[in-house]
């Protein structure tokens, strides 16, 4: 088992060309949100945008499109119910994140899933809904990124009793479907191909709603960028966590908000890059 170091992860950061454009970054889509839950598709798309994708739409419910437009100027939106879904412009595509789990939903994650050749980031709603439907599991784009929780990892793999016997089976099992498993915690676990890091950064003030959602942008945003998926989620997780003790130096473990993290994350690049 190896730990994720700066030194690791400067190695793996690409440097942005001075005569770059939009164009160079990729451009990331994000299917979240859902009435009552817009907070999750803003959180994705802040972090996402922040992280350098160069262009990034939102995929939401057309009445809840204000909330977007006004927090989240820099990305674009589209509609729900419009059901055109045309896949070709993505370089890379987020789903979960405050989605809910109705037939909509779940018929929106299983057209991606037949439709789309990129690896997909899976969080929040569509952990649960491939719970619900594990038959999709082995329809899922190779190199996919599933980023659950203890309570959504168990909810797809079957419970377990200890965190250890929840990292073998996430090894076990990310070999078995050919997916990259992030499986979040204390120490968060990265998983592909029977390769395996713990994370070295973060704190107990991610320990709230939000994170998973900043994290599912952070990774879709670098995946988006042209990164390798594996190379995304240790990039996605290790920043994710950077920012957040960065935070601490103006915030407690307590007072800390996932939205603080976020503006953080330029702070985190500049440590990695000294």
């Amino acid at each position: 088992m190896k730990t994720l170091t700066k030194s690791i992860i400067k190695a793996l950061i690409k440097p942005r060309e001075a005569s770059s454009h939009k164009g160079n970054y990729g451009h990331a889509l994000l299917i979240a949100g859902s009435k009552g839950k817009m907070g999750a598709a803003v959180i994705a798309a802040r972090a996402c945008v922040r992280i350098g994708s160069g262009l990034t739409t939102l995929n939401v419910p057309e009445k809840e499109r204000f909330i977007l437009q006004t927090t989240v100027p820099e990305a674009m939106l589209m509609m729900r119910e419009d059901k055109k879904y045309e896949l070709s412009n993505y370089t890379a595509i987020g789903i979960g994140p405050g989605l809910g789990t109705d037939k909509n939903s779940k018929d929106i994650l299983k057209h991606i899933i037949n439709k789309s050749h990129l690896p997909l980031v899976a969080d929040a709603d569509a952990l649960n809904i491939l719970a619900a439907d594990k038959n999709l599991l082995n329809k899922l784009p190779k190199e996919s990124i599933l980023t659950p929780h203890p309570k959504e990892f168990d909810r797809i793999f079957g419970n377990h009793k200890t965190t250890q016997e929840r990292i073998s089976t996430a090894i076990k099992k990310a070999r078995e479907h050919n997916i990259i498993i992030v499986l979040k915690g204390h120490q968060t676990l990265m998983t592909y191909k029977g390769e395996a890091f713990f994370n070295t950064t973060g704190n107990a003030g991610l320990a709230k709603g939000g994170s998973g959602d900043a994290l599912t942008g952070i990774i879709t945003a670098f995946l988006a960028q042209g990164y390798e998926p594996f190379t995304s989620a240790k990039l996605g997780v290790y920043f994710h966590g950077l920012a957040a003790d960065i935070t601490l130096k103006d915030q407690s473990m307590e007072s800390m908000l996932i939205t603080d993290v976020i503006e953080y994350l330029g702070k985190a690049f500049k440590e990695v890059m000294k």
